[in-house]
């Protein structure tokens, strides 16, 4: 499939301005500029640029995403907080409660954040790694609208449910997990579809809960699978995973859970849950000793012995900050099929995607 390439600039200030002309201010507008484009710069495409009208520009209009939310303090203490979101942006709230969270464990070593009533937050690994400057480990979950069928179910009662953790090293890359619990996501049984192929087995159950190859009955009634896949597999585990994050993202904070995340087929707001932490490394021990340990450590897993055929060992985040390296150098690859989409938004709401397109990628 044919892509375009844009500066990563460019496509920043293109949202800007997209968020601007419904109502959102300047700074907040820029903040989730710089997470959608660094979903796209890292290579998670599904969370970038894509979802600009497609989610957040049209629930705007719907009035099911306050421009301007008034995000409130349920409770708080020296180390915990809990937030009411406001049915604000995603990005918005996400950004204020991890960077409050990170306040809080600057002073008391140790910090957790929950939000309620927020939307789609983007990629939860920004958040995350918003700790890496500070030299604290970030955390960062958020539960999503019902697309993964428990082990043994046959319908969709949980998320994706990300989990992010970013931990900062010495003269290696930080380690960054960012991973959904389930087994793909469900834009990947999308392109399988509409490439008329059939899915690998155990990514998708079809509406009686059996194991099809077939995208139209994973999208059409079934379900995804969780991380893992079938039982023999130990699916289980995505399953515990997902729900794990339910617990802390929504029961935690008294977000809506499983099949009420993003209130599906309603004209109602998303009441997307979320929770953060940041962890201050010298509060357990001495960071430089802390970073000089985890770099012998990666450098161990990256020298180990290669399986036959494969050159390189990764360490999680590894690939998408040499991707990001790479798009902001030479340009942020963009389907044309979502060029055209944004094209035509543009010319709808009066903000022309008019970008320098820098070349094409077959």
């Amino acid at each position: 499939m044919a892509k375009l390439l844009y500066r990563a600039n460019d496509l920043r200030e293109y949202v800007v301005r997209f968020f601007k002309k419904h109502g959102i201010s300047d700074e907040d507008s820029k903040i989730i500029a710089d997470i959608l484009v660094a979903a796209d710069l890292r290579g998670v495409d599904s969370h970038g640029v894509i979802r600009l009208d497609t989610y957040y520009g049209s629930r705007i209009r719907r009035g099911l995403i306050a421009v301007k939310p008034e995000i409130k303090v349920l409770n708080e203490t020296a180390t915990t907080l809990a937030l009411d979101g406001g049915a604000g942006m995603g990005q918005v709230v996400g950004y204020y409660a991890m960077t409050r969270c990170i306040e809080k464990a600057r002073e008391s070593g140790i910090s957790m954040v929950t939000v309620r009533n927020s939307n789609h937050y983007g990629i939860a690994g920004y958040y995350a790694m918003m700790a890496l400057p500070y030299d604290m480990i970030g955390i960062s979950f958020t539960n999503s609208q019902p697309l993964v069928a428990p082990t043994y179910g046959r319908t969709a009662l949980l998320g994706t449910n990300p989990i992010a953790v970013a931990v900062p090293a010495g003269k290696q890359r930080p380690y960054v997990l960012d991973m959904a619990t389930s087994i793909v996501p469900i834009g990947r049984i999308t392109v399988y579809q509409k490439a008329g192929k059939e899915i690998p087995e155990g990514w998708g159950i079809d509406k009686d809960g059996q194991v099809t190859r077939d995208p139209n009955a994973v999208l059409k009634g079934g379900a995804l699978m969780p991380l893992g896949g079938t039982d023999i597999m130990r699916g289980y585990k995505g399953y515990g995973l997902s729900l794990l994050v339910d617990i802390f993202s929504g029961v935690l904070s008294g977000a809506a859970t499983g099949p009420e995340v993003g209130r599906p087929n309603t004209n109602l707001p998303a009441d997307v849950g979320h929770f953060f932490a940041a962890v201050r490394i010298d509060a357990f021990r001495p960071l430089e000793e802390f970073k000089e340990h985890l770099d012998r450590y990666i450098q161990l897993l990256k020298d180990a012995p290669k399986a036959a055929g494969q050159e390189r060992i990764y360490i999680h985040g590894e690939k998408e900050f040499e991707l990001t390296e790479k798009y902001e150098r030479e340009g942020v690859p963009l389907m044309e099929e979502v060029v055209r989409q944004l094209i035509t938004t543009g010319q709808e709401i009066g903000v022309p995607f008019d970008l320098e397109v820098l070349g094409r990628v077959d």
